[in-house]
């Protein structure tokens, strides 16, 4: 294949993506999203690797790009942040509970935490399982009353089972899944500005 076809091959890829995604569930994560900015609650996104920086990427905007004069803020924290935190954490605990453990500080029942993974907690490789940290954090999440929420791709692993709403990006690449999640957290944030706005 030379560059050209691999070019328009992806292209073509992402196509079928915007064609099969969820526009409800992406309606109804900007409404949980909403009601959680409304309600004062606090929003938490977490994810490894690739996912964390999606995370991080997500809370800049979620602060930033929804802030409007005269409006109230949302209040949002990354769990893949506070690096002498999760490495404090790993190094005490394993890596497991660096994300259920920083709820334990943080965490008010009917918070809301958004996951973010490609596989959505399932398939493994040399360190074991996928992103049980994640998992382990969402159950934390509900026993404590709150609202999880999961951005995954291929079938939408274990996340979509513990989520609450789960956003799933239905194509088996990571590359395209990574991509998808910023595309979505972009629009989320976008039109969450416009609610807050228009409140």
């Amino acid at each position: 294949m030379d560059n050209k076809a691999y070019i328009d091959n992806y292209f073509d890829e992402m196509k079928e993506i915007i064609e099969r995604i969820s526009r409800e569930d992406i309606a109804r994560c900007i409404e949980l999203l909403f009601k959680a900015w409304s309600d004062g609650r606090t929003v938490f996104i977490m994810g490894n690797g690739g996912s964390a920086s999606t995370a991080t990427h997500f809370v800049c905007d979620l602060a930033k790009c929804t802030a409007v004069e005269g409006k109230k803020r949302f209040r949002v924290i990354g769990l893949t942040d506070n690096i002498p935190w999760v490495s404090a954490l790993t190094n005490d605990n394993g890596f497991g509970s660096i994300f259920e453990e920083q709820l334990k500080n943080l965490m008010n029942d009917g918070d809301v935490l958004i996951g973010i993974s490609v596989h959505g907690g399932s398939g493994s490789d040399k360190a074991g399982l996928w992103s049980q940290n994640l998992i382990r954090a969402m159950r934390y999440v509900k026993s404590r009353g709150g609202v999880n929420i999961g951005f995954s791709g291929f079938d939408g692993g274990a996340m979509k089972q513990e989520a609450d709403l789960s956003l799933v990006v239905p194509f088996n690449s990571t590359p395209q899944v990574e991509s998808f999640h910023v595309a979505l957290e972009h629009l989320i944030c976008n039109r969450l500005r416009e609610r807050i706005q228009a409140s």
